[in-house]
This record gives C-alpha cells, structure tokens and sequence, in this order.
C-alpha cells in the first residue's frame, strides 16, 4: 500500500513538473515577463495610430503596446540550447471575445536585453474558440519546439491559417506579405 501511494504521489509530482517545463515564469520573473511581452506584442500586433513597421518599435507607441498586454496570454515557452527562443501566444481577433488566434514562432535575444532579434512568426492559427486555439497550439509548440519548425503540418488548415498559399512571413519587415507570383 505505502509503496503504492509513493508511486502514485511520484507520478503526480512528475506530471505537475512536466507542466510548467514549458511556462514562460521557468525563465524570467514576473516583470521581465511583461516587458517580453510586450516586445514581442510590438511584432505581432496592430500597430498604432501613426506608427510603420520602422517606427513600431519607438517610445511614443510603447503605451500602446503595454496597454494591450491584458489581451494577450503567452501559453508556452522554451529556449532551445542553441538560444533559440520558442514561443505560443493567445492573441485577440478583433473587437471579438468569442475568438482568439495562436501565434507560435522564434528568435534570440539580443545580449544583456529582453529585445527579440531575429523575430519570426512561425505560423498563424485559424480564429477559434479559446480552448480550442490552447490544446491545438500547445501540440503545435511541442513540435515546433522540438523540430525547429512545423513544415509537416503546413497542410493542417483547421491547425493553420498562415503561411499558406497566398501569405508568407517576412522577417525582414516582420509581417504577413503576399506570395509573389511566379510568372
């Protein structure tokens, strides 16, 4: 019996550990948590009123941003031993509570910072209902995580919105583009 309830209680300590092994709070505190993100909102959102792709990142918006913290939750979290960050985040759609949409991408860190250098978003999820974006982009981080990318389920429309055949992600401007088309 004893030895029954230590395995038992030995199983629940390894699934309560396993959980968090993916939350942003295994690597930074409270505030830095925000000021991530908050950077990483500044890659993913609308922008302000007045700002560009090259001025986003300027301090007359960063009350915008912050302001925008409340709406967004980031999920998982990882850094790859090559110090890749890899993250998924529930953002808002609209004016709408009822839906949300996962992002799910990667970047370093630039030295001594809390600033993503190198930012990409790796894929987009379609709109839908909160729960539903959870348990779809916490499979898609365990394997973005653990592959590096998700090319193998780029066809899993109810899993993926973007990229897709007509938008792709450019790192350069950090922002959905169309495809050129090939003539």
């Amino acid at each position: 019996m004893k030895k029954s309830v230590f395995l038992l209680l030995a199983q629940l300590c390894l699934f309560s550990c396993q959980s968090n092994t993916n939350k942003v709070s295994k690597y930074f505190s409270e505030n830095d948590r925000d000021t991530l993100l908050t950077n990483i909102i500044t890659f993913v959102y609308l922008k302000p009123t007045y700002a560009v792709n090259a001025t986003r990142f300027q301090p007359q918006f960063r009350k915008y941003y912050v302001q925008s913290l409340p709406k967004f939750s980031l999920e998982n979290y990882f850094i790859a031993p090559d110090s890749t960050h890899y993250f998924f985040l529930i953002r808002p759609v609209g004016n709408t509570l009822k839906y949300r949409r996962g992002v799910l991408g990667k970047f370093k860190l630039k030295n001594g910072s809390l600033m993503p250098t190198d930012f990409e978003e790796v894929i987009n999820t379609p709109h839908l209902e909160e729960a539903i974006v959870k348990e779809r982009g916490a499979f898609l981080f365990k394997e973005l995580a653990k592959n590096g990318n998700l090319d193998k389920y780029l066809s899993m429309k109810h899993y993926i919105e973007w990229p897709d055949s007509t938008l792709v992600y450019d790192k350069k401007t950090n922002e959905w583009v169309g495809r050129k088309s090939k003539n």
